[in-house]
């Protein structure tokens, strides 16, 4: 089993103490219907697109958060992911895995997205361990996306 690994303090002394997540690359099929999709049913805003020859590049924002987004590459030429019922099914491909967004009610950001006919991939459980709750659903093209709140926000309620 390999080592524990503790939560590191910042390091104002690095070189890249600029650097801050700022989105996320999902490459489809087709722009139209993953525009409509991540829209849709996401509730994702379309912010801009830029075409790049055959392709399609979009830049897509949360319902209320315009400090991430999801950059849509649209067009020809895109191999199929597999798409997973179960999540310990995805540990078998090497790479990218998944994309994580905050919530603050995985359960209830579930059952809505039960309701709009989303794939779920895992139902909501606790990790202890991270202090997280969380969930997977996936995109109709297979990419992953977790949900996830801080377990304390469950035990205050209960």
């Amino acid at each position: 089993m390999p080592a524990s690994h503790d939560a590191m303090s910042t390091n104002p002394t690095s070189p890249f103490t600029s650097w801050r997540g700022d989105h996320v690359g999902l490459r489809v099929p087709d722009f139209d219907t993953a525009a409509a999709w991540y829209t849709g049913t996401l509730d994702f805003r379309l912010i801009r697109t830029m075409a790049l020859g055959e392709k399609t590049l979009a830049f897509l924002a949360p319902a209320f958060d315009d400090s991430f987004r999801i950059e849509l590459i649209a067009g020809p030429g895109c191999a199929p992911r597999p798409a997973y019922d179960q999540l310990i099914d995805t540990h078998a491909v090497a790479g990218w895995h998944h994309l994580c967004l905050r919530v603050e009610d995985v359960d209830a950001a579930i059952g809505e997205l039960k309701r709009r006919d989303v794939r779920i991939v895992s139902e909501p459980r606790d990790a202890p361990g991270l202090a997280l709750r969380f969930a997977f659903f996936s995109d109709p093209w297979g990419n992953l996306i977790e949900l996830t709140q801080p377990l304390l926000n469950i035990t205050a309620i209960n």
